[in-house]
Protein backbone atom coordinates (compact mmCIF):
# COMPACT_ATOMS: atom_id res chain seq x y z
CA UNK A 1 0.00 0.00 0.00
CA UNK A 2 1.39 3.28 -1.10
CA UNK A 3 1.92 6.17 1.65
CA UNK A 4 1.76 9.73 1.21
CA UNK A 5 1.15 12.87 3.27
CA UNK A 6 -1.61 14.07 1.67
CA UNK A 7 -4.32 13.14 -0.95
CA UNK A 8 -6.12 15.71 -2.31
CA UNK A 9 -9.05 14.89 -4.19
CA UNK A 10 -10.24 17.46 -7.26
CA UNK A 11 -7.83 19.18 -9.43
CA UNK A 12 -10.44 22.46 -10.07
CA UNK A 13 -8.76 25.69 -8.97
CA UNK A 14 -8.96 24.92 -5.29
CA UNK A 15 -7.42 21.31 -5.70
CA UNK A 16 -4.61 22.78 -7.85
CA UNK A 17 -3.52 26.07 -5.54
CA UNK A 18 -3.50 23.33 -2.25
CA UNK A 19 -1.00 21.28 -4.61
CA UNK A 20 0.86 24.24 -5.54
CA UNK A 21 0.88 25.57 -1.77
CA UNK A 22 2.20 22.23 -0.77
CA UNK A 23 4.36 21.18 -3.29
CA UNK A 24 6.67 24.74 -2.53
CA UNK A 25 7.04 23.61 1.18
CA UNK A 26 7.99 20.28 -0.05
CA UNK A 27 5.27 17.83 1.56
CA UNK A 28 4.63 14.71 0.20
CA UNK A 29 1.05 14.62 -1.79
CA UNK A 30 -1.08 12.98 -4.92
CA UNK A 31 -3.43 15.36 -6.85
CA UNK A 32 -6.07 13.14 -8.66
CA UNK A 33 -8.88 13.97 -10.82
CA UNK A 34 -11.97 11.68 -11.89
CA UNK A 35 -12.21 13.34 -15.25
CA UNK A 36 -10.10 11.73 -17.92
CA UNK A 37 -8.44 15.29 -19.14
CA UNK A 38 -7.78 18.80 -19.08
CA UNK A 39 -10.99 20.96 -18.85
CA UNK A 40 -11.34 23.35 -21.88
CA UNK A 41 -14.75 25.59 -20.67
CA UNK A 42 -14.80 28.92 -20.02
CA UNK A 43 -16.75 28.28 -16.69
CA UNK A 44 -15.54 30.71 -13.45
CA UNK A 45 -13.75 33.53 -15.32
CA UNK A 46 -13.50 36.50 -12.92
CA UNK A 47 -10.17 36.49 -10.43
CA UNK A 48 -11.00 38.84 -7.62
CA UNK A 49 -8.04 41.35 -6.54
CA UNK A 50 -7.75 39.18 -3.28
CA UNK A 51 -7.29 36.10 -5.24
CA UNK A 52 -4.50 38.15 -7.39
CA UNK A 53 -2.36 37.81 -4.49
CA UNK A 54 -2.85 34.94 -3.82
CA UNK A 55 -1.44 34.14 -6.95
CA UNK A 56 1.14 36.79 -6.23
CA UNK A 57 2.46 34.21 -3.50
CA UNK A 58 2.31 31.23 -5.60
CA UNK A 59 4.44 32.45 -8.16
CA UNK A 60 2.14 32.65 -11.18
CA UNK A 61 0.64 35.83 -10.48
CA UNK A 62 2.77 37.28 -14.28
CA UNK A 63 1.08 34.82 -16.82
CA UNK A 64 -2.23 35.88 -15.16
CA UNK A 65 -1.72 39.31 -15.64
CA UNK A 66 0.03 39.29 -19.28
CA UNK A 67 -3.22 36.41 -20.69
CA UNK A 68 -6.09 38.37 -18.77
CA UNK A 69 -7.69 41.49 -18.78
CA UNK A 70 -10.21 43.61 -17.01
CA UNK A 71 -13.75 42.97 -17.45
CA UNK A 72 -14.59 44.52 -21.32
CA UNK A 73 -17.40 47.41 -21.04
CA UNK A 74 -20.69 46.05 -21.07
CA UNK A 75 -23.07 46.68 -24.24
CA UNK A 76 -26.77 46.60 -24.31
CA UNK A 77 -28.89 46.33 -27.42
CA UNK A 78 -32.75 46.14 -28.49
CA UNK A 79 -31.91 44.93 -31.80
CA UNK A 80 -29.03 46.50 -33.50
CA UNK A 81 -29.57 49.59 -31.64
CA UNK A 82 -27.59 50.25 -28.68
CA UNK A 83 -29.56 51.40 -25.37
CA UNK A 84 -26.91 51.26 -22.89
CA UNK A 85 -23.16 51.32 -22.20
CA UNK A 86 -21.67 50.69 -18.97
CA UNK A 87 -18.79 48.64 -16.74
CA UNK A 88 -19.25 45.70 -14.30
CA UNK A 89 -16.72 47.30 -12.23
CA UNK A 90 -15.02 51.02 -11.90
CA UNK A 91 -11.77 51.66 -12.83
CA UNK A 92 -9.18 51.76 -10.55
CA UNK A 93 -5.25 52.08 -10.70
CA UNK A 94 -3.30 50.55 -8.50
CA UNK A 95 -2.09 51.61 -5.06
CA UNK A 96 0.57 50.84 -2.63
CA UNK A 97 -1.77 49.04 -0.14
CA UNK A 98 -3.68 47.18 -2.95
CA UNK A 99 -1.34 46.23 -6.01
CA UNK A 100 -4.59 44.52 -8.01
CA UNK A 101 -7.37 46.43 -7.47
CA UNK A 102 -9.59 45.21 -10.64
CA UNK A 103 -10.97 41.90 -11.08
CA UNK A 104 -9.24 39.83 -14.22
CA UNK A 105 -11.29 37.95 -16.37
CA UNK A 106 -9.65 34.91 -17.10
CA UNK A 107 -11.41 31.53 -18.90
CA UNK A 108 -11.35 28.83 -16.02
CA UNK A 109 -9.57 26.49 -18.28
CA UNK A 110 -6.16 28.89 -18.64
CA UNK A 111 -5.98 29.33 -14.53
CA UNK A 112 -6.14 25.53 -14.19
CA UNK A 113 -3.12 25.36 -16.44
CA UNK A 114 -1.20 28.16 -15.26
CA UNK A 115 -1.32 26.47 -11.95
CA UNK A 116 -0.75 22.92 -13.65
CA UNK A 117 2.30 24.08 -15.11
CA UNK A 118 3.36 25.90 -11.99
CA UNK A 119 2.63 22.56 -10.38
CA UNK A 120 4.88 20.50 -12.88
CA UNK A 121 7.92 23.16 -12.31
CA UNK A 122 7.95 21.63 -8.65
CA UNK A 123 8.21 18.00 -10.28
CA UNK A 124 4.38 16.99 -9.50
CA UNK A 125 1.51 16.04 -11.61
CA UNK A 126 -2.24 15.31 -11.90
CA UNK A 127 -3.05 11.82 -11.98
CA UNK A 128 -6.16 12.07 -14.25
CA UNK A 129 -8.95 9.39 -14.70
CA UNK A 130 -8.17 8.81 -10.81
CA UNK A 131 -11.38 9.06 -8.35
CA UNK A 132 -11.44 8.20 -4.70
CA UNK A 133 -14.26 6.07 -4.90
CA UNK A 134 -14.16 5.14 -0.88
CA UNK A 135 -11.82 6.12 2.37
CA UNK A 136 -11.80 4.56 6.26
CA UNK A 137 -9.72 7.06 8.62
CA UNK A 138 -8.58 5.89 12.33
CA UNK A 139 -6.40 7.93 14.72
CA UNK A 140 -3.20 7.95 12.71
CA UNK A 141 -4.58 8.38 9.41
CA UNK A 142 -6.50 7.68 6.47
CA UNK A 143 -6.72 4.79 4.32
CA UNK A 144 -8.17 5.82 0.79
CA UNK A 145 -9.36 3.32 -2.32
CA UNK A 146 -8.85 4.86 -5.56
CA UNK A 147 -10.56 3.46 -8.71
CA UNK A 148 -12.12 0.31 -6.47
CA UNK A 149 -8.86 -1.01 -6.57
CA UNK A 150 -5.66 0.97 -5.12
CA UNK A 151 -5.38 1.82 -1.62
CA UNK A 152 -3.70 4.68 -0.47
CA UNK A 153 -2.13 5.57 2.95
CA UNK A 154 -2.07 9.77 4.40
CA UNK A 155 -2.36 11.51 6.92
CA UNK A 156 -4.92 13.70 5.42
CA UNK A 157 -7.90 13.59 3.02
CA UNK A 158 -8.98 16.65 1.36
CA UNK A 159 -11.82 16.67 -0.35
CA UNK A 160 -11.62 19.81 -3.53
CA UNK A 161 -13.98 17.37 -5.93
CA UNK A 162 -16.43 19.82 -6.63
CA UNK A 163 -20.41 20.77 -5.35
CA UNK A 164 -21.47 16.52 -6.06
CA UNK A 165 -18.26 16.16 -3.65
CA UNK A 166 -17.82 12.11 -3.34
CA UNK A 167 -15.61 12.84 -0.37
CA UNK A 168 -18.48 15.12 1.48
CA UNK A 169 -21.25 12.43 0.97
CA UNK A 170 -18.94 9.81 2.09
CA UNK A 171 -18.59 11.41 5.25
CA UNK A 172 -22.23 12.19 5.60
CA UNK A 173 -21.94 15.59 5.97
CA UNK A 174 -24.87 17.51 5.19
CA UNK A 175 -24.93 20.13 2.49
CA UNK A 176 -27.86 22.63 3.38
CA UNK A 177 -29.19 24.99 0.99
CA UNK A 178 -31.58 24.65 -2.40
CA UNK A 179 -31.17 24.14 -5.99
CA UNK A 180 -33.11 26.14 -8.21
CA UNK A 181 -34.21 23.37 -10.73
CA UNK A 182 -36.44 25.50 -12.99
CA UNK A 183 -33.38 28.57 -13.12
CA UNK A 184 -31.03 27.37 -14.96
CA UNK A 185 -28.53 29.12 -18.18
CA UNK A 186 -27.08 27.57 -20.72
CA UNK A 187 -23.10 28.14 -21.29
CA UNK A 188 -21.05 27.75 -24.03
CA UNK A 189 -18.02 29.64 -25.29
CA UNK A 190 -18.78 29.88 -29.07
CA UNK A 191 -17.11 31.92 -32.30
CA UNK A 192 -18.23 34.43 -34.43
CA UNK A 193 -16.87 37.15 -37.04
CA UNK A 194 -19.67 39.80 -36.24
CA UNK A 195 -19.26 40.75 -33.19
CA UNK A 196 -16.07 42.84 -31.63
CA UNK A 197 -14.21 41.78 -29.17
CA UNK A 198 -14.42 45.16 -26.92
CA UNK A 199 -17.26 44.85 -25.41
CA UNK A 200 -19.35 42.02 -23.70
CA UNK A 201 -22.70 42.27 -25.91
CA UNK A 202 -25.96 41.79 -24.01
CA UNK A 203 -29.60 41.66 -24.98
CA UNK A 204 -32.57 42.02 -22.23
CA UNK A 205 -36.18 42.44 -21.26
CA UNK A 206 -35.65 46.25 -20.85
CA UNK A 207 -39.33 46.48 -18.79
CA UNK A 208 -37.96 43.36 -16.18
CA UNK A 209 -33.92 44.42 -16.79
CA UNK A 210 -33.98 40.53 -17.10
CA UNK A 211 -31.44 39.15 -19.74
CA UNK A 212 -32.51 37.00 -22.63
CA UNK A 213 -28.79 36.56 -24.16
CA UNK A 214 -24.79 37.66 -23.45
CA UNK A 215 -21.96 37.05 -25.25
CA UNK A 216 -18.73 38.10 -23.53
CA UNK A 217 -15.91 37.86 -25.39
CA UNK A 218 -12.78 36.03 -23.19
CA UNK A 219 -8.94 37.14 -23.69
CA UNK A 220 -6.37 36.12 -25.41
CA UNK A 221 -8.66 34.41 -27.53
CA UNK A 222 -11.74 34.36 -30.84
CA UNK A 223 -13.61 32.99 -28.33
CA UNK A 224 -17.04 34.42 -26.46
CA UNK A 225 -19.06 33.12 -23.30
CA UNK A 226 -22.23 32.76 -24.42
CA UNK A 227 -24.89 32.46 -21.63
CA UNK A 228 -29.17 32.31 -21.86
CA UNK A 229 -31.37 31.44 -19.55
CA UNK A 230 -33.69 29.01 -19.30
CA UNK A 231 -36.58 28.14 -17.97
CA UNK A 232 -38.18 25.09 -19.77
CA UNK A 233 -38.80 21.85 -17.83
CA UNK A 234 -36.90 19.33 -19.94
CA UNK A 235 -33.00 19.60 -20.93
CA UNK A 236 -32.83 21.99 -23.36
CA UNK A 237 -30.93 20.81 -26.58
CA UNK A 238 -27.53 22.38 -26.37
CA UNK A 239 -26.61 22.09 -30.59
CA UNK A 240 -24.97 24.65 -32.12
CA UNK A 241 -28.09 24.70 -34.23
CA UNK A 242 -29.94 25.46 -30.80
CA UNK A 243 -27.09 28.06 -29.48
CA UNK A 244 -27.83 29.71 -33.03
CA UNK A 245 -32.04 30.06 -32.50
CA UNK A 246 -31.82 31.21 -29.06
CA UNK A 247 -29.21 33.70 -30.13
CA UNK A 248 -32.02 35.08 -32.78
CA UNK A 249 -34.55 34.76 -30.03
CA UNK A 250 -33.02 36.81 -27.64
CA UNK A 251 -31.44 39.52 -29.94
CA UNK A 252 -34.11 39.98 -32.21
CA UNK A 253 -30.85 39.50 -34.86
CA UNK A 254 -30.35 37.26 -37.87
CA UNK A 255 -26.61 39.00 -38.73
CA UNK A 256 -24.99 37.06 -35.92
CA UNK A 257 -23.81 33.92 -37.24
CA UNK A 258 -22.23 31.06 -34.39
CA UNK A 259 -19.39 29.78 -36.74
CA UNK A 260 -18.23 27.64 -33.95
CA UNK A 261 -19.95 25.96 -30.51
CA UNK A 262 -16.71 24.40 -28.70
CA UNK A 263 -17.91 24.10 -25.25
CA UNK A 264 -21.59 23.73 -23.66
CA UNK A 265 -23.16 23.50 -20.43
CA UNK A 266 -26.37 23.80 -18.60
CA UNK A 267 -25.40 25.66 -15.38
CA UNK A 268 -28.65 24.80 -12.14
CA UNK A 269 -28.33 27.74 -9.27
CA UNK A 270 -27.39 26.17 -6.50
CA UNK A 271 -26.54 27.51 -3.94
CA UNK A 272 -25.14 25.34 -0.65
CA UNK A 273 -23.01 24.79 2.35
CA UNK A 274 -22.03 21.93 4.12
CA UNK A 275 -22.37 22.02 7.47
CA UNK A 276 -18.40 20.76 8.49
CA UNK A 277 -15.34 21.77 6.72
CA UNK A 278 -13.89 19.12 8.92
CA UNK A 279 -13.92 15.47 10.22
CA UNK A 280 -11.59 14.57 11.53
CA UNK A 281 -8.61 14.37 9.30
CA UNK A 282 -10.57 14.71 6.36
CA UNK A 283 -11.25 18.06 4.78
CA UNK A 284 -13.99 19.59 2.71
CA UNK A 285 -12.79 22.73 0.18
CA UNK A 286 -14.21 24.91 -2.52
CA UNK A 287 -17.38 23.55 -3.96
CA UNK A 288 -17.08 20.35 -2.02
CA UNK A 289 -17.61 22.85 1.12
CA UNK A 290 -19.89 25.73 -0.35
CA UNK A 291 -21.91 26.23 -3.82
CA UNK A 292 -22.38 29.17 -4.96
CA UNK A 293 -25.08 31.48 -7.47
CA UNK A 294 -23.05 32.81 -10.73
CA UNK A 295 -23.63 36.54 -9.03
CA UNK A 296 -20.73 38.40 -7.85
CA UNK A 297 -17.75 36.30 -9.31
CA UNK A 298 -17.28 34.30 -5.54
CA UNK A 299 -17.07 30.76 -6.32
CA UNK A 300 -13.90 29.97 -7.77
CA UNK A 301 -12.46 33.11 -5.14
CA UNK A 302 -13.86 31.37 -2.45
CA UNK A 303 -12.42 28.01 -3.13
CA UNK A 304 -8.67 29.50 -3.79
CA UNK A 305 -9.00 30.79 -0.50
CA UNK A 306 -9.72 27.91 1.44
CA UNK A 307 -6.83 25.94 -0.02
CA UNK A 308 -4.31 29.11 0.65
CA UNK A 309 -5.84 29.02 4.42
CA UNK A 310 -5.30 24.95 4.66
CA UNK A 311 -2.04 24.39 2.78
CA UNK A 312 0.07 26.23 5.72
CA UNK A 313 -1.94 24.50 8.29
CA UNK A 314 -1.55 21.38 7.34
CA UNK A 315 2.25 21.64 6.63
CA UNK A 316 3.05 23.30 9.62
CA UNK A 317 1.35 20.25 11.66
CA UNK A 318 3.07 17.36 9.46
CA UNK A 319 6.21 19.64 10.48
CA UNK A 320 5.52 19.21 14.44
CA UNK A 321 3.08 21.90 15.00
CA UNK A 322 0.22 21.59 17.36
CA UNK A 323 -2.90 19.77 15.73
CA UNK A 324 -5.38 21.90 17.17
CA UNK A 325 -4.00 24.23 14.32
CA UNK A 326 -6.15 22.13 11.58
CA UNK A 327 -9.25 22.86 14.05
CA UNK A 328 -8.34 26.65 13.00
CA UNK A 329 -9.66 25.87 9.35
CA UNK A 330 -13.35 25.30 10.07
CA UNK A 331 -13.59 27.92 12.44
CA UNK A 332 -12.27 30.67 10.21
CA UNK A 333 -13.41 29.46 6.84
CA UNK A 334 -17.03 27.91 7.68
CA UNK A 335 -18.17 32.08 8.77
CA UNK A 336 -16.28 33.69 5.95
CA UNK A 337 -17.94 30.77 3.45
CA UNK A 338 -21.24 31.60 4.87
CA UNK A 339 -20.80 35.44 4.38
CA UNK A 340 -19.68 35.65 0.72
CA UNK A 341 -22.36 32.64 -0.05
CA UNK A 342 -25.04 35.44 1.54
CA UNK A 343 -22.96 38.05 -0.32
CA UNK A 344 -23.26 36.30 -3.90
CA UNK A 345 -26.87 35.09 -2.66
CA UNK A 346 -28.07 38.89 -2.43
CA UNK A 347 -26.80 39.77 -6.24
CA UNK A 348 -28.76 36.94 -7.86
CA UNK A 349 -32.04 37.61 -6.00
CA UNK A 350 -31.39 41.47 -7.13
CA UNK A 351 -30.76 40.65 -10.60
CA UNK A 352 -33.65 38.48 -10.65
CA UNK A 353 -36.06 40.87 -9.72
CA UNK A 354 -34.46 43.09 -12.19
CA UNK A 355 -33.27 45.78 -9.71
CA UNK A 356 -31.52 48.75 -11.18
CA UNK A 357 -27.87 48.52 -10.73
CA UNK A 358 -27.71 44.90 -10.16
CA UNK A 359 -24.34 44.33 -12.29
CA UNK A 360 -22.81 47.05 -10.59
CA UNK A 361 -20.04 45.43 -8.29
CA UNK A 362 -17.90 46.75 -5.27
CA UNK A 363 -15.26 46.50 -2.27
CA UNK A 364 -17.65 43.48 -1.04
CA UNK A 365 -17.30 41.27 -3.92
CA UNK A 366 -13.26 41.57 -4.61
CA UNK A 367 -12.89 39.57 -1.14
CA UNK A 368 -10.31 42.13 0.60
CA UNK A 369 -12.18 42.89 3.77
CA UNK A 370 -12.48 39.45 4.20
CA UNK A 371 -10.59 38.15 7.23
CA UNK A 372 -10.33 36.34 10.87
CA UNK A 373 -11.02 38.56 13.28
CA UNK A 374 -13.34 36.68 16.03
CA UNK A 375 -10.63 33.55 15.41
CA UNK A 376 -8.36 32.00 17.84
CA UNK A 377 -5.55 32.84 15.61
CA UNK A 378 -6.26 36.81 15.52
CA UNK A 379 -4.39 38.20 18.69
CA UNK A 380 -4.24 42.17 19.38
CA UNK A 381 -5.56 45.25 17.15
CA UNK A 382 -5.14 44.22 13.55
CA UNK A 383 -5.01 40.22 14.38
CA UNK A 384 -7.37 38.56 12.05
CA UNK A 385 -6.96 41.63 8.69
CA UNK A 386 -5.61 41.20 5.69
CA UNK A 387 -1.76 42.92 5.81
CA UNK A 388 -2.17 45.25 3.13
CA UNK A 389 1.05 45.56 0.75
CA UNK A 390 2.97 48.55 1.40
CA UNK A 391 6.62 50.16 -0.31
CA UNK A 392 9.41 49.08 1.71
CA UNK A 393 12.70 50.22 0.69
CA UNK A 394 13.20 50.02 -2.93
CA UNK A 395 10.61 46.95 -2.75
CA UNK A 396 7.42 45.65 -1.80
CA UNK A 397 5.87 43.96 1.68
CA UNK A 398 4.56 41.30 -0.95
CA UNK A 399 7.68 40.76 -1.82
CA UNK A 400 8.85 40.25 1.76
CA UNK A 401 5.93 38.40 2.38
CA UNK A 402 6.31 35.94 -0.84
CA UNK A 403 6.96 32.36 0.18
CA UNK A 404 6.37 29.55 2.71
CA UNK A 405 6.98 31.49 5.48
CA UNK A 406 5.44 33.46 8.32
CA UNK A 407 6.85 36.73 8.58
CA UNK A 408 7.96 38.82 11.97
CA UNK A 409 8.05 43.26 11.25
CA UNK A 410 9.24 44.89 14.17
CA UNK A 411 8.14 48.20 13.94
CA UNK A 412 10.61 50.97 14.95
CA UNK A 413 11.38 49.08 17.69
CA UNK A 414 15.12 49.11 17.56
CA UNK A 415 15.17 45.25 18.96
CA UNK A 416 17.74 43.52 16.82
CA UNK A 417 18.50 40.91 19.29
CA UNK A 418 14.40 40.16 19.20
CA UNK A 419 14.99 39.67 15.56
CA UNK A 420 17.99 37.70 15.98
CA UNK A 421 16.20 35.44 18.02
CA UNK A 422 13.33 34.63 16.44
CA UNK A 423 15.67 33.83 13.34
CA UNK A 424 17.70 31.50 14.96
CA UNK A 425 15.20 29.92 16.68
CA UNK A 426 12.20 29.75 13.74
CA UNK A 427 14.22 30.29 11.11
CA UNK A 428 13.30 29.31 8.37
CA UNK A 429 9.71 29.16 8.90
CA UNK A 430 9.87 32.43 10.51
CA UNK A 431 11.78 35.21 8.89
CA UNK A 432 11.56 38.63 11.27
CA UNK A 433 12.81 41.95 10.21
CA UNK A 434 13.40 45.48 11.51
CA UNK A 435 11.57 48.15 10.01
CA UNK A 436 12.63 51.71 10.34
CA UNK A 437 10.92 55.03 9.67
CA UNK A 438 11.95 56.28 6.24
CA UNK A 439 15.49 58.51 6.38
CA UNK A 440 16.49 56.27 9.07
CA UNK A 441 20.42 55.47 9.29
CA UNK A 442 20.95 52.15 8.10
CA UNK A 443 17.04 51.98 7.07
CA UNK A 444 17.88 50.36 3.46
CA UNK A 445 17.57 46.54 4.51
CA UNK A 446 19.86 43.94 5.70
CA UNK A 447 20.71 44.12 9.21
CA UNK A 448 19.71 48.00 8.96
CA UNK A 449 16.36 46.93 8.63
CA UNK A 450 13.52 47.76 5.75
CA UNK A 451 12.72 51.76 5.79
CA UNK A 452 8.94 52.16 6.05
CA UNK A 453 8.35 54.32 2.66
CA UNK A 454 5.91 57.26 3.45
CA UNK A 455 5.22 55.38 6.49
CA UNK A 456 2.54 53.47 5.91
CA UNK A 457 3.43 50.54 8.11
CA UNK A 458 4.14 53.11 10.94
CA UNK A 459 0.84 54.40 10.71
CA UNK A 460 -1.64 51.46 9.91
CA UNK A 461 0.57 49.35 12.87
CA UNK A 462 2.25 51.85 15.03
CA UNK A 463 5.30 50.32 17.15
CA UNK A 464 5.42 46.97 18.47
CA UNK A 465 5.19 43.46 16.51
CA UNK A 466 3.31 42.10 13.41
CA UNK A 467 3.32 38.43 12.60
CA UNK A 468 1.88 38.08 9.20
CA UNK A 469 0.41 34.69 8.87
CA UNK A 470 2.19 32.22 5.49
CA UNK A 471 -1.73 33.65 4.01
CA UNK A 472 -1.39 37.44 4.37
CA UNK A 473 -3.43 37.75 7.24
CA UNK A 474 -1.97 39.24 10.25
CA UNK A 475 -1.76 36.71 13.39
CA UNK A 476 -0.28 38.59 16.00
CA UNK A 477 -0.24 42.37 16.47
CA UNK A 478 1.62 43.63 19.95
CA UNK A 479 4.46 43.17 22.34
CA UNK A 480 7.03 40.68 22.91
CA UNK A 481 5.02 38.85 25.60
CA UNK A 482 2.62 37.11 23.96
CA UNK A 483 5.19 36.27 20.74
CA UNK A 484 6.47 32.85 21.73
CA UNK A 485 3.36 31.77 22.64
CA UNK A 486 2.01 32.56 19.54
CA UNK A 487 4.80 31.18 17.32
CA UNK A 488 4.79 28.03 19.53
CA UNK A 489 0.97 27.61 18.22
CA UNK A 490 1.30 27.88 14.44
CA UNK A 491 4.66 26.52 13.89
CA UNK A 492 7.19 23.39 15.49
CA UNK A 493 8.93 23.79 18.52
Amino acid sequence: MNETQVLIAGAGPTGLTLAVDLARRGIAFRIVEKSGGNPTGSRGKGLQPRTLEVFDDLGVIGEILATGQVYPPIRAYAGDQVVWEGRMHEPREPEAAVPYPMVLMQPQWRTERILRDRLARFGHHVEPGTEVTAFEQDEDGVTVTLNGEERVRCAYLVGADGGRSTVRKRLGVGFEGETFETERMILGDVRTPDLDHGHWHTWADMASRTMRVALCPLPGTDVFQFTAPYTGEEDPDLSPESFQRILEEGSGRTDIRLTDVAWTSLYRVNIRMAERFRVGRVFLAGDAAHVHSPAGGQGLNTGVQDAYNLGWKLAAVLRGAPERLLDTYEEERLPVAADVLGISTALYGRARRGEEGAHARDEETQQLLLGYRDGSLAVGERGGERAPDATLGEGRLFDVLRGPHLTLLALDTADAELVEEVNTKYGPAVRAHLVVPEGSAGGTGGTGGLADVGGMLGEHYGMGLVLIRPDGYVGYHGEESGLWDYLAAVTAS
